[in-house]
């Protein structure tokens, strides 16, 4: 304080003046007591001004205050110099000043940089995202990806600061129309999807009628290929709502088990049966190999007859046996045929008894004709004469083949 006050003096009248480089100018009147009080007084003024320039300086070397802030508060310190009422080395605290300023200006414009730079990076980032939500909106049918990455997009919108007003509005224009236009997009979208929905369940409706149509039918092949035929159809129409389709899918299948389980029992059942007639059969041929054709031709051909009737009683059997068993049937009955031929060769025509038969039936047929003529009726006659031409010629074709 004592240093400032040699920066000044005060006058017999009261004057009080400070001392520069340019010289000396009053810088206020004391008339309240002793010159040095006056002095004193006006150099605390001057240790104000210090406090503040120090306490500026101290904020814009820790970064604590705005640069820009800073700047002002020197330059009107530095400014109000000239005319300040205040008693110290003004010279100083104006270079001071002036060597501040110079800092204050440097950090200034680093903080305008750094502005620049953060609003360039801010409007950067903000048009990325409107240009992402613009593509989402006009290419994106993920619809529920999408919609989630918009909701962030907004919600990082948000945190973005430093874009200018005018610009910051042109771009929020851009992403609400992008956002209306994706919601537009999205609710057409789901309202074809519902209309598709709801063809396609009336479409399905339909075949699940016709399928609980067929589930009750017996005729297995011709069903059970239409039944192939409705679950293409199912395959190739879209699909329903969840909740229809799982429930018609419920009844469609539905439909087709019970239809395929009756046909399954009803094809197990046979196939129980034909194995049944297989062991029968089987049975019946081990019999048929075993007669001895030659010792009694006659009786193994009663016995082959007897055998052949009871094969046709015992009903199917596999497709896989049946060929192989019937083969070695007819080879019985060649066999037995063969037998019974040469036993006919070797029996003379009036000892055959079949022709001995035949020329019986004959017989009876001339009575049966002459009964028919006396009695007038033509009918009768007619028919008695074909029966008659038929035997006859019969046991022509016998007498010569004998």
């Amino acid at each position: 304080m004592s240093d400032w006050t040699a920066f000044g003096r005060v006058d017999a009248d009261g004057t009080v003046y400070v001392k520069t480089a340019e010289g000396e100018r009053v810088v206020g009147s004391w008339q309240a007591g002793a010159p040095e009080e006056g002095l004193a007084h006006f150099a605390r003024r001057f240790a104000d001004l210090v406090t503040e320039v120090d306490l500026t300086e101290a904020r814009l070397n820790s970064g604590a205050a705005d640069a820009g802030h800073s700047l002002s508060t020197i330059r009107r310190i530095r400014a109000s110099l000239a005319e300040a009422h205040v008693v110290g080395d003004i010279d100083a605290l104006a270079t001071r000043l002036d060597r501040l300023a110079g800092v204050a200006e440097e950090k200034a414009g680093e903080a305008r940089a750094a502005r620049d730079a953060a609003r360039s990076e801010a409007l950067a980032r903000k048009t990325a995202l409107v240009e992402e939500a613009e593509k989402l909106a006009a290419e994106s049918t993920g619809w529920k990806t999408a919609g989630d990455r918009l909701k962030e997009i907004l919600d990082e919108w948000k945190t973005i600061r430093g874009v200018d007003k005018k610009t910051d509005g042109e771009l929020w224009k851009r992403f609400a129309a992008a956002r209306d236009g994706f919601t537009r997009r999205r609710g057409a979208h789901f309202a074809s999807l519902d209309a598709q929905r709801k063809q396609a369940q009336t479409v399905k409706e339909e075949l699940v009628a016709e399928a609980e149509k067929l589930k009750d039918s017996s005729d297995w092949a011709a069903t059970a290929n239409q039944l192939k035929d409705l679950m293409t159809q199912w395959k190739a129409a879209p699909r329903a709502s969840k909740e229809a389709e799982q429930r018609l899918w419920e009844r469609f299948r539905a439909a087709q088990d019970d239809f395929f389980t009756r046909r399954s029992e009803v094809f197990s059942a046979r196939d129980n049966e034909m194995r049944g007639n297989l062991e029968r059969k089987q049975a019946l041929l081990a019999e048929a190999e075993a007669l001895d054709v030659d010792a009694d031709p006659k009786g193994a051909q009663a016995k082959l007859r007897d055998i052949q009737a009871q094969w046709h009683e015992a009903g199917r059997v596999p497709r896989e046996a049946a060929a192989g068993l019937e083969r070695r049937l007819r080879a019985v009955d060649e066999k037995v045929r063969e037998v019974m031929d040469s036993a006919w060769r070797r029996t003379s025509k009036e000892d055959s008894p079949l022709l001995a038969q035949m020329r019986a039936q004959v017989a009876e047929a001339e009575e049966r004709l002459s009964r028919a003529q006396a009695a007038g009726d033509a009918r009768r006659v007619r028919e008695a004469e074909q029966a008659l031409a038929s035997k006859r010629q019969f046991l022509q074709l016998a007498e010569q083949s004998s």
